[in-house]
């Protein structure tokens, strides 16, 4: 899969996107080393700390299946800004997928991320 069909495949997931609070709705799609993808939306919570990101919900729902083994992620926002991964995001790829590609949409480029660079010192044990 190239990186054109994982951004529109994030961009599918971005439509399912539950956003009432923030009105900030974002999608992602996960690449497996397998080639399975699996899309994440975020999903908001009154309780915002019950919130769930769009990366994280894809994440779990491989690994939730038995996939932890990922080459890459796509992760977009509906209102064409760049979405990058908050930091609980990223420190969930640092679990899971350390060394995979983020892809993200920067005025209407595909860029592509080591997760070292927007994630630098992250907390392993």
């Amino acid at each position: 899969m190239n990186d054109k069909e994982l951004i529109m495949l994030a961009h599918e997931a971005c439509k399912k996107s539950y956003a009432p609070y923030s009105g900030f709705h974002v999608g992602a799609a996960l690449l497996a080393a397998d080639g399975s993808v699996f899309s994440g939306c975020n999903i908001e919570n009154a309780s915002y700390g019950a919130t769930n990101c769009a990366e994280r919900t894809a994440i779990f729902k491989a690994v939730s299946e038995g996939i932890r083994n990922f080459s890459k992620i796509a992760v977009v926002a509906s209102d064409g800004s760049t979405a990058y991964p908050c930091g609980i995001c990223l420190q969930v790829m640092n679990e899971f997928m350390p060394e995979a590609e983020i892809l993200l949409e920067e005025d209407g480029e595909i860029k592509s991320y080591q997760l070292k660079e927007l994630l630098p010192k992250g907390f392993i044990l």
